[in-house]
């Protein structure tokens, strides 16, 4: 197996000490009616937190703070597909969010509703885990 491209996802949650809505976007580029976590492709020479901050201004349209990265139980990086790997990054917002090109709906949503929308699968695995640090309220 080649070296996997890594992409960068946001985490986005409503306050960074008690969490409890983390924010979901929808996704209006293929594939289409998707949720995903905002992020995208790091560039080279980039670090996986410049390349978050720049993403989600561009997705966004609004500054992030990044915080711990979540990773997987097992360590490592949230698998992708052959060629992509992922990880995601606690963040909070300077404004509120806009949708852009990218995506179409952006959604706040409590643990107990993770499961309502249709997630890409990498997104998806990880939904347990995020769950698990959400508080109830």
């Amino acid at each position: 197996m080649g070296v996997r491209r890594l992409v960068v996802g946001a985490l986005i949650v409503d306050d960074s000490h008690h969490p409890w809505r983390v924010l979901a976007a929808r996704r209006s580029t293929p594939p289409v009616g998707r949720w995903e976590f905002p992020g995208g492709k790091v560039e080279a020479g980039e670090s996986s937190r410049d390349a978050l901050v720049r993403e989600i201004r561009e997705e966004l349209v609004v500054g992030v703070e990044v915080g711990q990265r979540l990773d997987p139980v097992s360590g490592g990086r949230w698998p992708i597909s052959g060629s992509l790997e992922m990880e995601l990054w606690w963040c909070t917002l300077d404004a509120q969010p806009r949708t852009g090109d990218s995506h179409d709906v952006l959604k706040w949503l409590a643990a107990r509703e993770l499961g309502t929308v249709g997630w890409l699968d990498a997104d998806r695995n990880a939904l347990p885990l995020i769950q698990s640090r959400l508080s109830d309220s």
